[in-house]
């Protein structure tokens, strides 16, 4: 069988099924998708490939999914550092955004993000950003996965004036890029104490209309849930439930503080949560409660948050202290062990976005997103374990080759479409004229 490529690696670790890794074995690869996964010596009789690559030293995950990010604030990392979320956000980003946010600043940042991203293992990102149109286009050119976020707030921003006018370019957004095999979209109302009753009514009807998800920061702080026991007399979860918002279509993302009767809701109601320890740890927001969540099969995914409040959108990292977080906070050793990890940063992802069945996994038949990271190195030997030197010790660095619906977006190290060079010297500007 002619195939494009064909890649031998000393490890692949699929994902499905579950707890599973395969030792010199190879992936095919035609057009942008997987056919198959088998032994080295059987893929090289099998097939006729017209690139063969053998990482002797490697192992293959699935492309890492981002399930929760801000692009373009990458242009603000490190702007406002050590400062409670409602202090950062009031007196230091929305000013800053206020002022600097517009469309070449998304496309600009956004283009940061992508090539962070790509170092680092990421393949798909789940964003929530103003001028979202602008996102898109960067994505499309580069060739990167993303499921773009179509925001909606009440307050009027750069983007659109009301919730209403987000809504109509929203849905041109949509529009513009249903066909685009890379693109999908959601819904991403910012957090309900940025979006009123009305809005978020109309937002679950579209989003059953158009199919797609909804995306929104949820019990994020303990500040959030005063708030709403103050202005509606129940909280933020109890308000989104009565309003019909609860369902297998909801990513709430950070849910520090949850209670047992809201786990329970979130079980039934099938929502998934996207877990952002790093950011959490760094705003001092609180603590997913993500062994509890798991007992209850509940799905888990990861994020990074945006560069301004991580500082940045390192899944590898992510994977790491999302596993040492949960442990700590479960007070239970085996909690998220590799395997559950590597799961909630692929698999899990991609479920919560409702592409679980193009990627998340090396399978065949899915698209052909592919990371490979070179285990060869001091910081992972000896190594007993690859999987868990991937989850614990490794470092983004090792992260040699990434391809996306097959083709290599990194190969050995090197951005293959985005011009490296150029981009810093762009972004040195914007640096400058933030500074000033």
């Amino acid at each position: 069988m002619n195939i494009d490529i064909l890649i031998h690696a000393k490890w692949i670790i699929p994902v499905e099924p579950k707890e599973t890794v395969y030792e010199n074995y190879a992936l095919a690869i035609k057009n942008d998708k997987i056919v198959a996964l088998s032994n080295s010596e059987d893929a090289r009789r099998k097939f006729i490939a017209k690139e063969e690559l053998f990482l002797e030293n490697h192992a293959l995950i699935p492309g890492l999914v981002n399930a929760h990010t801000h692009a373009a604030m990458s242009l603000f990392r490190g702007l406002a550092n050590d400062l409670p979320l409602m202090d950062w956000l009031n007196n230091h980003i929305w000013p800053a955004e206020k002022k600097w946010v517009s469309a070449d600043f998304v496309k600009d940042g956004t283009e940061l993000a992508i090539a962070e991203m790509i170092r680092s293992g990421t393949t798909c990102f789940n964003d929530m950003y103003f001028f979202p149109d602008s996102t898109a286009e960067i994505c499309a050119n580069i060739g990167m996965r993303v499921v773009i976020g179509l925001i909606v707030i009440d307050v009027p921003t750069s983007w659109a004036s009301s919730s209403d006018e987000c809504l109509v370019k929203g849905e041109f957004v949509h529009d513009a890029y249903k066909h685009n095999p890379l693109i999908s979209t959601a819904f991403a109302p910012h957090a309900p104490y940025t979006v009123s009753d009305d809005s978020l009514k109309r937002i679950m009807v579209l989003a059953e209309e158009l199919d797609i998800p909804i995306h929104m920061h949820i019990h994020e702080t303990t500040d959030e849930i005063e708030k709403s026991i103050n202005q509606y007399g129940k909280r933020p979860l109890e308000r989104l439930s009565d309003l019909g918002l609860l369902s297998s279509r909801l990513i709430a993302v950070h849910m520090t503080q949850l209670e047992k009767n809201e786990i329970e809701e979130l079980k039934k109601t099938r929502v998934n949560v996207a877990h952002c320890p790093e950011s959490n740890l760094k705003l001092a927001s609180g603590f997913c409660p993500v062994g509890k969540l798991q007992k209850n099969n509940i799905n888990v995914c990861i994020g990074t948050d945006g560069a301004a409040s991580n500082n940045d959108l390192d899944m590898l990292g992510e994977m790491h202290t999302s596993a040492l977080l949960a442990k700590g906070v479960a007070n239970d050793c085996t909690c998220s062990d590799a395997h559950t990890t590597l799961k909630m940063a692929t698999l899990n992802g991609a479920k919560a976005l409702g592409l679980s069945e193009s990627i998340g996994s090396l399978k065949k038949g899915k698209q052909a997103d592919i990371v490979a990271i070179d285990l060869n190195q001091i910081e992972t030997i000896p190594l007993y374990d690859p999987l868990s030197q991937i989850i614990y010790a490794a470092d983004r660095r090792q992260i040699s080759d990434v391809w996306i619906a097959g083709k290599r977006l990194l190969e050995n190290k090197k951005l293959t479409t985005l011009k490296y060079k150029q981009l810093i010297e762009k972004l040195i500007l914007w640096e400058k004229k933030i500074k000033e």
